[in-house]
């Protein structure tokens, strides 16, 4: 479902389509506007331009971490199943034997 939301940030305003729906759109929007929000008050930096450029670098930066974390818990998870799988088959071969 395509849904349309107005932005007005940053001294810029335009409207926006997307295939997502308009509350999703406005959550969007929110976390961006405190991105910015966050951006402007850490580095004192007033320009739009330069604000928007820095808030954006620093959100690709927190996905980044994000999924270098996720592909982490990923790894671990993997070497936990196969430990698991392992003790089963020794645990089966056990039984088989006895």
């Amino acid at each position: 479902m395509a849904g349309e939301l107005h932005l007005d940030i940053l001294g810029t305003s335009f409207t926006i389509t997307a295939d997502e729906d308009e509350a999703y759109l406005q959550k969007v929007l929110a976390q961006y506007r405190a991105a910015v929000e966050n951006t402007q008050s850490i580095s004192g930096i007033s320009d739009p331009l330069n604000v928007a450029i820095l808030t954006g670098f620093l959100l690709c930066d927190e996905v980044n971490k994000v999924k270098q974390q996720m592909e982490g818990t990923s790894i671990e998870i993997e070497q936990r199943a196969l430990n698991l799988i392992a003790k089963l088959d020794q645990a089966l071969k056990t039984c088989d034997d006895g």
